[in-house]
Order: structure tokens, then C-alpha cells, then sequence
């Protein structure tokens, strides 16, 4: 898949997580499937993933090949009360993500066929390309858009 095509599908990704979103109505946004997260905790947890992805790709592009990149806990955040997963406002997680999905774009749509091959060293995975960060960072928000909506309509 060429370039071009790669960073339309992660557009479109952050555009089809934007439809989930104003999809959920306020008496919904606490709901949640049994064992999962509800839409309130889906939005504060990819707004902390993008803020991730942020400096990934940063890393990956200006630093030399095989800078570590560095994993976290996700579900640790989840859990964490001070990060107030269950019961901040969301509108403040939906302006990160709005805000880092923009800057990315803008990064990804001046690479060059051959910088998709830079690479790092994930400290959790190994490897870790700018190929394999576009990949990862198209399908994440596609996921939790298809979550939302299940969580929603639970």
C-alpha cells in the first residue's frame, strides 16, 4: 500500500473514532459491556495512547535507529484514580486526541516511502517500525470506535 493510502486510512481512522464519539449520548457514556471498559474510560484511555503514539513517532523519525520505545501500562492508567478514567469530563481527552492525530498526520504525510522502514526497539515487543506504528495507530481507534458503539448499546 503506498504511502498516500496509509495516511488517508489513519485519517479516516481518526475521523471514524470521531463518529463513534458523537455517537454517544451522556446517559451512555458510563455504561459498559460486562468485564469492559465504558465509553467514558475507552475515551480517556485513547487520549493517553495517543499522547503515546505522539512521542513514538517523534522518536522514531528524528532519533537514530533502535531508540528504545518505551511501553506502558495500560490498564494500570485505567485503574489509576488520580487519571480519573471513570469520571472526568471527556472533552479534555477528546482535544488531546483531536490535537496529536492532527501533528501525526502532519508528520506521516511528509515521510518518504523508505522512512517507513526506520526502526526502534519497543520495550515491550521488539521491533517496532514507523510501518508497524502507522498499522497499529490506523487499527487502535477503528477498535475502540466498534467499542464504543457495543458499549453503548449495551
Amino acid at each position: 500500500m503506498s504511502l498516500s493510502n496509509l495516511t488517508s486510512e489513519y485519517e479516516a481512522a481518526t475521523n471514524e473514532f470521531l463518529a463513534a464519539v458523537a455517537s454517544i449520548t451522556p446517559e451512555q457514556l458510563d455504561s459498559r459491556v460486562e468485564g469492559g471498559w465504558s465509553p467514558r474510560q475507552v475515551i480517556h484511555h485513547i487520549a493517553d495512547s495517543e499522547a503515546q503514539s505522539y512521542a513514538r513517532l517523534r522518536r522514531l523519525v528524528a532519533e537514530p535507529e533502535g531508540v528504545i520505545i518505551q511501553g506502558y501500562d495500560e490498564a494500570l492508567w485505567a485503574q489509576a484514580p488520580i487519571l480519573g478514567y471513570e469520571e472526568l469530563p471527556v472533552e479534555h481527552s477528546l482535544d488531546v486526541f483531536k490535537a496529536v492525530r492532527r501533528a501525526s498526520l502532519d508528520i506521516l504525510q511528509r515521510l518518504d516511502e523508505s522512512d517507513l522502514a526506520r526502526t526502534g526497539i519497543h520495550s515491550e515487543s521488539g521491533p517496532y517500525s514507523v510501518q508497524t506504528w502507522i498499522d497499529t495507530y490506523t487499527r487502535h481507534p477503528k477498535e475502540h470506535a466498534a467499542q464504543l458503539l457495543e458499549g453503548a448499546n449495551a
